[in-house]
């Protein structure tokens, strides 16, 4: 008996660690807001923008492995050399002081008289100081994130973040729809890297769900329409980005919902259109395939962007969806 109970103590001295290993993972929604308002008051900038630049480089830090990994709640990544100055002896320099003379831009956000280049408050703080330099208003600091991203797409997410953080009041805007009605009659199976011919040879880059025409077809996500219009390959579609930087694509639909715009924010389960068969042609070709929405998932990690499968993801809204209904 007492073996066993050594074993278990062992056991759970082991994973201990690995839990919170796991939980370090995903940032604190309440301690990054709690930092964002913090800021917001030390700058007099929204506290959306710095939670809308935040998520942004949470994303890549996620998708790319050139770039730091997080520290701690926040992910804005601003490089060494840009905040202790370019031509600073000491790249790893602390003091506020010679950062300044070396023109660079660190900053002591939390007032221990060191600026850290990894350190939360003082990260946010000097973000929050540089876009000052361009001004408060939401197109002037547009300008300054593209002076510090240079990337046109960038900007454009950021923008889009910026709008669904401020319509909300928070930041916890993860939840996910199926995009058809649960329980309605449609099938689908993983159709992702499948050959397609029309156009010449490709990938199918996304999941097929066969449905009667015109069955509703639903975001699956808080986000904005980036993307609204006819396509020769998927006819009627429209694109979504949501918080997560994933791009959410909704192809050969028979028509749109009404009033839908690009740049309107969207909730998962909205109706935004219904099923068709449009696409393979010129604006309003049909009746080449049988009716079905294509649905598929892309992801931006700040340089490009590319596919991924959808169907686990559409499997796993499902059993949500039907859960909820029982």
């Amino acid at each position: 008996m007492k073996v066993v109970l050594s074993v278990l103590i062992l056991l759970l001295f082991i994973l201990q660690p690995c839990a919170f290993a796991k939980e370090k993972k995903e940032p604190d929604l309440q301690k990054r807001m709690a930092l964002y308002h913090k800021t917001e008051a030390a700058t007099h900038i929204p506290w959306y923008v710095f939670a809308a630049v935040d998520q942004y480089e949470i994303n890549l830090r996620k998708n790319r492995r050139d770039l730091p990994k997080l520290k701690g709640d926040t992910g804005i990544y601003i490089p060494q050399s840009i905040w202790s100055g370019p031509e600073n002896p000491n790249p790893q320099d602390k003091s506020p002081l010679s950062i300044k003379v070396f023109d660079g831009i660190g900053m002591d956000g939390n007032g221990d008289g060191k600026a850290e280049a990894d350190q939360d408050e003082d990260v946010l703080y000097t973000f929050g100081q540089y876009l000052l330099t361009y001004g408060r208003d939401i197109d002037n600091i547009r300008i300054g994130l593209w002076e510090f991203y240079e990337r046109d797409q960038t900007v454009g997410i950021i923008s889009g973040f910026i709008k669904l953080f401020q319509k909300y009041g928070h930041i916890d805007l993860g939840e996910h729809a199926f995009p058809l009605p649960v329980k309605s009659d449609y099938s689908y199976r993983s159709t992702w890297g499948d050959a397609r011919g029309f156009g010449g040879r490709r990938i199918h880059e996304g999941t097929d769900l066969f449905a009667h025409y015109g069955l509703p077809v639903r975001s699956t996500c808080y986000g904005i329409i980036e993307m609204k219009g006819w396509n020769r390959f998927g006819g009627w579609r429209i694109g979504i980005r949501d918080i997560n930087n994933t791009y959410h694509y909704f192809a050969h639909l028979n028509g749109f919902s009404k009033g839908l715009k690009v740049g309107q924010i969207v909730e998962p389960g909205q109706v935004i259109g219904s099923v068709g068969n449009t696409g393979y042609g010129p604006p309003g070709t049909s009746g080449k395939f049988p009716p079905h929405l294509h649905y598929g998932m892309y992801k931006d990690n700040g340089r490009t962007e590319w596919s991924f499968d959808p169907y686990p993801h559409l499997r796993a809204w499902e059993r949500k969806e039907i859960r909820k209904k029982k």
